[in-house]
Parts: structure tokens; sequence; C-alpha cells
């Protein structure tokens, strides 16, 4: 299923660039995680990533997303941090993986590629990846892409 009209919001985002194989996410994420909380930053949210490059390259080109509490940003431009006071993309069609992530990823974004060239809609952002949990904790994804 397709949902159009979707959006993301957030207040106060912080974001790094990472080059890595697929399977080495973790990696990018956790040391994301490490230069916020080293630097005295305190997640506000759930993680999100937007996939730049191709995603059947070898090598994956990721924007990491981290929503945080405090309003004002400072840290060593070595470490090639953004910071962002308001984050928003609108107009994107979304659709969202429940389980089997990693299986279901690939099937969904090709999903959602294709009902853009079935609609004949442009591509307009990269697509983005949610990490979310339901009021009862368990977790899904979505998966959406700015589309005009």
């Amino acid at each position: 299923m397709i949902v159009e009209d979707y959006q993301i919001t957030y207040r106060n985002v912080a974001s790094k660039l990472y080059r890595f194989i697929p399977e080495e996410i973790e990696l990018a994420i956790n040391d994301f995680d490490k230069i916020l909380s080293e630097n005295g930053y305190h997640p506000n949210g759930k993680l999100f990533f937007s996939i730049l490059s191709d995603p059947q390259e070898e090598v994956m080109v990721a924007e990491i997303f981290l929503p945080i509490e405090e309003s004002h940003f400072k840290i060593h431009e070595d470490e090639e941090v953004n910071y962002h006071s308001y984050f928003c993309v609108d107009n994107m069609i979304m659709t969202r993986i429940t389980d089997d992530f990693d299986e279901k990823s690939q099937v969904k974004y090709w999903e959602l590629i294709n009902y853009l060239r079935q609609s004949n809609i442009t591509q307009r952002t990269p697509m983005f990846v949610e990490y979310k949990s339901s009021p009862s904790g368990r977790m899904y994804v979505e998966m959406s892409v700015g589309a005009v």
C-alpha cells in the first residue's frame, strides 16, 4: 500500500553523511550516536536516513538524521555534522514495512519507484527511511520519497 501526501517534519535535527556497505549500517549509526553523545547532545526522537546512492551499488551513501533535545548546536567542524533547526519534506509518497525489514526493503523501494513511473510523477527527493514504533512498542519502518 502506498500513501500519498505524506510528510517528514522534525525540529532540531543533527545529520551526517556516511559511506558504507549496507550490512554495516549499524556501524554508521553507532558512530553518529557516539559523536553526538560525546558532544553532550541528547536524542529526542527516532533516527531516520536518506539514501543518496543507487540502492544496487555495493557502497551505500546515506545521510543519517537524528532529532536532538538541544536547540543550540556546535560541534567541531572535523566531525562534519550538520544541524537543521527545522527539517521538513512534504508532498511525499510512503509505504510501510512491518517485518522482515532486510528482505522487504528492496521490494518496497522498487514499489515506490514503480508507483512514481506508473503515475507519471517526478521524484524530487532521495528515498527516506524512518525507524518508528507503535504505541505498543512494535517496530516498523516507513520508506518515503518526495514527488511532484
